[in-house]
This record gives C-alpha cells, sequence and structure tokens, in this order.
C-alpha cells in the first residue's frame, strides 16, 4: 500500500493511493490513526509533502563496501552511527539550500526506514514487524565540512539536508530493493540493498539496543558508492524501487 502526505484544498492531509488519488485519512496512518474520510483527492489536485513527520532521524554511516571503497575507509566493526535533525527535513519538490559554509555539497541516495511501532530492545527476527514502511531518502552532505570537523553530524544537519519522498510504500521486502540517484538526469549511483554491511533487520536490532524508537522515526540506512557533488541549479533524483523517485532542486543559500 502507498501512504502519502500532502497539501490539499487549504489543509495538509495524510491519504493512502486509491484509483488516480488519495483516499483522505483523519490523521496519520503511522502513528496508528487515519481512519477514512469518504474523499478522494485527485493525483493533480494535491501537493506532496515529506510522508512523514520524524522524532529521531538515526543515519547509517559506511554500510556498502563500494561506498567504503570509494572513501578510502575501512568498514566499521559495528554500524556507524549518528543522527540529523527533523529540521533538515524536506518533501519532494521542495528546495535544497547550499549553505555558504560550504563549497562540496554532495548527495547521498538511500532507503529511508520508517518506524510504525515503539521499538526497543528488538530482535533481528522480529524487527520488520516494527517498520510501516519504506520511503526515499537523501543524506545530502557538506563533504568539506565533515573532513575539516573529521565527524559527519554537523556536516550533514543543515537545514534542508534531509529530503524524504514522496510516499512510503508498505508492502516491500527491504532485502533486494535497487536504489540509485540521478543529477540533471546523468546516474550518480546505483545499488541494491542486498549488498548492505547491515540489514534493515541487523539495524534495528543494533539501534534499539541503545535507544527507543518511535513511531514516525526514520532510521537512514546508508548510501552505495557515486556520490558526489551537486551544484545549485541541479536537480537530484533519488529512486528506490516499489516507492518512486524523489526529486529536489539546489538553490544558493544567502549569507
Amino acid at each position: 500500500m502507498i501512504h502519502a502526505r500532502f497539501e490539499w484544498r487549504g489543509g495538509t492531509w495524510y491519504g493512502r493511493a486509491r484509483g488516480e488519488g488519495f483516499e483522505v485519512l483523519n490523521g496519520d496512518p503511522v502513528r496508528g490513526a487515519g481512519a477514512p474520510t469518504g474523499r478522494v483527492a485527485p493525483a493533480e489536485e494535491v501537493r506532496l509533502l515529506a510522508p512523514v513527520r520524524p522524532g529521531t532521524i538515526v543515519a547509517v554511516g559506511r554500510n556498502y563496501a563500494d561506498h567504503i571503497a570509494e572513501t578510502g575507509m575501512g568498514a566499521p566493526p559495528v554500524p556507524r552511527l549518528f543522527f540529523k535533525p527533523s529540521s533538515a527535513v524536506v518533501g519532494p519538490g521542495e528546495s535544497v539550500v547550499y549553505p555558504f559554509q560550504s563549497r562540496q555539497v554532495e548527495h547521498e541516495a538511500e532507503l529511508a526506514v520508517v518506524i510504525g511501532r515503539t521499538a526497543r530492545s528488538v530482535t533481528a527476527q522480529e524487527a520488520l514487524g516494527f517498520v510501516f514502511g519504506y520511503t526515499c531518502g537523501n543524506d545530502v552532505t557538506a563533504r568539506d565540512v565533515q573532513k575539516a570537523d573529521g565527524q559527519p553530524s554537523w556536516a550533514k544537519a543543515f537545514d534542508t539536508f534531509c529530503p524524504l519522498g514522496p510516499v512510503i510504500a508498505t508492502d516491500l521486502d527491504p532485502t533486494g530493493l535497487d536504489v540509485s540517484c540521478h543529477v540533471n538526469g546523468r546516474r550518480t549511483q546505483h545499488a541494491n540493498t542486498s549488498l548492505m554491511l547491515t540489514s534493515v533487520a541487523g539495524l534495528i536490532e543494533y539501534i534499539t539496543a541503545a535507544i527507543t524508537l518511535h513511531p514516525g522515526d526514520v532510521i537512514l540506512t546508508g548510501t552505495p558508492a557515486g556520490v558526489g557533488p551537486v551544484l545549485p541549479g541541479d536537480e537530484m533524483a533519488v529512486t528506490v524501487a516499489g516507492v518512486g523517485t524523489l526529486r529536489n532542486p539546489i538553490v544558493s543559500g544567502a549569507q
């Protein structure tokens, strides 16, 4: 099933795909609400928003061997985690702002996991039962800031640096999904989630051994090889099989 969050007729709504539009719900299904209202919003009348409003965004570094090779760094012995603020989230079509503090902003296409049940000390065997669904993520990074700082969090935390969308797909097997990125129509990244060093289930087990994840929280599962620079005027397009394509333009930020 496909779920979306969107603007329609002056309001913000949640809905699920139905025919050529969305069946409008009266609440957020990720958080256990969302009964049908009886209305259907035609697709051409809605403006899609980020499909989820996370409280916590846990991101994973160096989770594909080919990306590790291009960084020149070693494989981490356990998942390498950092956090992105919820203020970084933007939705499909929204601009990613190129900050004046950076001269090297890069795209990172990722499968994003949306949590649907409160999860603490979850085993890998039961982990996928705590997932609501999956969406596209782009872990935008100010690479020069990261290199100067020596750690990722600040360089990946700028406002607009976490595009999510366009929708949430609830019935996917996360172990074999193609993930790709195109910049101005040119493919820069392509891999399959089967190549992740730690699977989605393994990541949920590792993360929830230390922190509680709540409905609506998001895990960015790592990026494959091919990360590269973008400039104002470029368009990034992240595609995850079964979800769709998340497009975001780059604009200059004011100092």
